[in-house]
C-alpha cells in the first residue's frame, strides 16, 4: 500500500540457549516444547537492544541466526551483522541511499546471499540482490509500471521467489523468480480473484507476503471493506480468499503481518497503525491453512504490524509494534505483553536467534536476562 502517503510510508531449555527466537519457516514438532514451559522460559527473557549507531526506521528483516541478521530500512539503508548484533556492517547499496529509496523487505539466505526490496510507485519499486555480504548490490528488478507500487517479498528457498504489488487492473500482481532474485517475471493474474475497491497490501514489516514450505504463499490486505487472506499453493499461480476477522473499512486498518507455522497454522495481525486509534481485535488464526479465520479470544492491545513464530513450539509467536511486544502460546487464541518498546517487525531463525527491528535505528535481540 502508499503507506507514505498514510503516514508510515504503509520448552524447554531446547528454546533457551542464551537467546529465545522464532523461524520465518516451519519448525518440527518436539514434544518437550509445552506452552507452560516456554511460558516460564519467556518471563526471563526480553529484547536486548544493539546499537547499530544509525537513526533510521528498519522495517525489513531477515534473521539468518543467532549470530547474523540483517535490517533494511529508510533512506536506502542496509546494515548486516555476523556477532550477534556487537558491531553492525553498513552495506547498504550505493543507488538506494544517493535515491532514498524505502527498502521495506529483506530477504537472506546467509551471511552473504540477500534480496532487498523498495517501494513506491512506478521505478521506486526495485529489487536489490548482493552475494558478497552488502560489498556490491546488483539492481534485477525496476518497475516499469506507474500502477504498480511493490509492497513486500518472500522466498520458498534459495531459488525460488514471489513479490507483491497492490492491485493493477483490479487484481494484485506478483513478480516471480527461480533463479535467486536474478530475474523476475510478472505471472498471469488469470487465478488471481478480484480485489476489493480501495484494498491493498501494507508495507510496514515485511510481512505481508509470506510462505511456508516449497509452494505454499499467504497475502494480507486491508484498506477494503474487509480484511482478506489470499493463498496459493502453486507459488503465486492460482489463489484463494478468505476473509479474516481483523477490522478494516479504511485505509489506515487491516491485516498487516502474517506468521504460518506450516501450512496450516497461521498467525494473521494487525489493527489501525494511526496512534490513538483502538485495535480491538487486533490478531487471527487460522487451522486450515488460510481458508478460514477466528479471532483470538485475548488479542494484544494494540495494533500490531510484524508477528513470527518461536522454533520447536507448537504454538509459542511473539507480536510486535509501535507500543510494545505480545506473545502467545497456545497458538494465537490468546496472547499478553512481553514488555513495551517499540518495533515494526520481528524474524527469527531455526537456531534459536529472534530479532526485531523498528523506528530510530533500533534492533534488538531476544535474550535471556541475567
Amino acid at each position: 500500500m502508499r503507506l507514505l502517503e498514510l503516514g508510515i510510508g504503509m520448552c524447554a531449555a531446547a528454546l533457551v540457549v542464551g537467546v529465545l527466537a522464532a523461524p520465518a519457516q516451519a519448525a518440527p514438532d518436539r514434544p518437550d516444547a509445552d506452552p507452560a514451559a516456554v511460558a516460564q522460559d519467556l518471563r526471563g527473557a526480553g529484547w536486548a537492544l544493539k546499537d547499530t549507531g544509525k537513526d533510521v526506521r528498519f522495517r525489513g528483516l531477515a534473521a539468518v541466526s543467532r549470530s547474523t541478521a540483517w535490517v533494511a530500512g529508510s533512506k536506502g539503508t542496509v546494515l548486516r551483522t555476523v556477532d550477534g548484533g556487537r558491531s553492525w556492517r553498513d552495506v547498504s547499496p550505493p543507488g538506494a541511499v544517493a535515491e532514498g529509496l524505502e527498502l521495506r523487505d529483506i530477504e537472506a539466505f546467509d551471511a552473504r546471499r540477500a534480496v532487498a526490496l523498495s517501494i513506491g510507485e512506478g521505478e521506486a519499486s526495485r529489487v536489490l540482490r548482493t552475494e558478497d555480504g552488502g560489498a556490491t548490490w546488483t539492481e534485477t528488478f525496476r518497475n516499469p509500471d506507474p500502477r504498480a507500487f511493490y509492497d513486500c517479498l518472500t522466498f520458498f528457498d534459495a531459488r525460488h521467489g514471489l513479490a507483491m504489488s497492490d492491485p493493477v487492473d483490479g487484481k494484485f500482481r506478483i513478480l516471480a523468480t527461480d533463479d535467486g532474485g536474478r530475474n523476475w517475471r510478472v505471472l498471469p493474474d488469470t487465478g488471481m480473484p478480484e480485489a476489493l475497491p480501495g484494498e491493498a497490501g501494507f508495507a510496514a514489516s515485511g510481512q505481508c507476503l509470506v510462505g511456508s514450505g516449497p509452494r505454499d504463499v499467504w497475502l494480507a490486505t486491508g484498506g477494503g471493506a474487509r480484511a482478506r487472506v489470499l493463498h496459493s499453493a502453486d507459488r503465486g499461480l492460482t489463489w484463494r480468499v478468505a476473509e479474516s476477522t481483523v477490522p478494516a473499512g479504511d485505509p489506515a486498518r487491516g491485516v498487516f503481518a502474517l506468521a504460518f507455522r506450516d501450512r496450516t497454522r497461521g498467525l494473521a495481525v494487525g489493527g489501525d497503525y494511526r496512534t490513538g486509534e483502538a485495535s480491538p481485535q487486533a490478531a487471527a488464526l487460522s487451522a486450515d491453512g488460510g481458508r478460514t479465520w477466528r479471532q483470538a479470544s485475548a488479542p494484544p492491545p494494540a495494533y500490531r504490524s510484524g508477528a513470527a513464530w518461536f522454533p520447536y513450539s507448537r504454538g509459542t509467536a511473539l507480536a510486535v509494534g509501535p507500543t510494545g511486544t505480545d506473545v502467545t502460546t497456545d497458538g494465537g487464541r490468546s496472547w499478553r505483553s512481553l514488555e513495551a518498546g517499540s518495533f515494526d517487525t520481528v524474524d527469527c531463525a531455526a537456531d534459536s536467534g529472534c530479532w526485531a527491528a523498528g523506528e530510530k535505528g533500533r534492533v534488538a535481540r531476544l535474550e535471556r536476562r541475567r
